[in-house]
């Protein structure tokens, strides 16, 4: 792994922008002055330093900090891209996972809400450690997503995200 001191000798991070820059010339792809990494498929810029690949928002724990993030490091506004420091938390499996937009085969448009066909109502519920809650059936889909926003906001406080 990489040291705090190492990490500096080679690039610079900008906190407020999230980007990172190298300060020498560690190949001829990788000229001083350039931007660092690449951008994976997921978003998520990872950088190459002495054979070892990191992500970069792990590394900007590390440069900020002087230690590597004890837990995950969650980005607050769910964009893998945004390095910026104000973006960057640290944060337990549980809480990373809360911090999740909705699922791609997502349906009502809203997260934790689905069409109950039995029901002919919408219904609303959400997960809190590790279980299924149920939130109740509703009329209007978007009286539903409140009972969500609402139980997202008591259950997983500022790692709650209801879009």
């Amino acid at each position: 792994m990489i040291t705090a001191e190492r990490l500096r000798e080679v690039l610079h991070y900008d906190p407020d922008t999230g980007k990172w820059t190298w300060l020498q010339t560690l190949s001829k792809n990788v000229p001083k002055g350039t931007e660092a990494g690449s951008v994976r498929t997921d978003g998520r810029r990872q950088i190459k330093i002495d054979g070892r690949i990191y992500f970069a928002h792990r590394l900007a724990c590390l440069w900020m900090t002087g230690a590597w993030p004890a837990r995950l490091f969650d980005h607050r506004c769910v964009d893998n891209g945004n390095n910026r420091w104000s973006n960057l938390r640290d944060a337990t499996f549980s809480q990373n996972s809360r911090n999740k937009r909705k699922h791609r085969n997502n349906t009502s448009g809203l997260k934790g809400v689905w069409w109950n066909k039995q029901a002919e109502k919408w219904q609303a519920e959400i997960y809190a450690d590790g279980k299924k809650r149920y939130l109740g059936l509703f009329d209007d889909l978007y009286a539903a997503h409140a009972a969500y926003a609402a139980a997202s906001a008591e259950l997983h406080g500022e790692f709650g995200r209801v879009e």
